[in-house]
């Protein structure tokens, strides 16, 4: 009884070594999990009719089938995810395709409603001077935009009490022209 309780333990360790080389064999290499259920079975096979006594009735048929099982549960479990994310990736193109091509009619209905968008692409900004106040105008595909805002100067004290200039310059002026052909 203590041979076979050792023996037993021997199978177990067989078929976590043939499982290990399994999952190792389907994920690393290009051949099918079919070819790696058969070169992990071989393997178990090997180590249990080695480590079986020939004159004894032990088997190892249980292990084996157990073995067996493990193995297609786990390939069954691979091929559910695999065809989860091609699904799922394909849904994702579906959904990028419906949106391009909700975006190329709403460009269709504002070249309608609005006529050819022009060009020319203009921003201004303008920092009025010893304040927070930051005005920035903009004009784009047709629409003009005017936004004020409020952002603290954090390098105002660097710049000495009366800055750099005293009026409209270069520091507290920007201009940006984008002309799109």
């Amino acid at each position: 009884a203590p041979l076979q309780v050792l023996y037993l333990r021997q199978l177990a360790l067989l078929r976590e070594q043939a499982l290990s080389s399994y999952r190792s064999a389907s994920k690393a290499s290009e051949s099918s999990d079919y070819e790696a259920m058969l070169a992990a079975d071989a393997q178990f096979l090997r180590g249990a009719e080695s480590s079986t006594r020939k004159s004894s009735a032990w088997t190892y048929d249980s292990e084996r089938s157990h073995l067996q099982n493990v193995m297609n549960e786990f390939a069954q479990t691979t091929k559910k995810l695999t065809e989860t994310r091609i699904q799922s990736s394909q849904q994702q193109s579906t959904a990028m395709q419906f949106l391009q091509h909700q975006q190329q009619m709403i460009q269709q209905l504002q070249m309608q409603l609005y006529g050819q968008s022009s060009p020319w692409n203009v921003g201004v900004a303008y920092r009025i001077p010893d304040t927070n106040f930051n005005l920035q105008g903009s004009y784009q595909q047709g629409r003009a935009n005017f936004q004020l805002s409020c952002v603290p100067d954090e390098y105002a004290p660097m710049l000495g009490p009366n800055g750099f200039t005293n009026g409209v310059g270069p520091g507290n002026l920007g201009l940006s022209l984008n002309l799109s052909i």
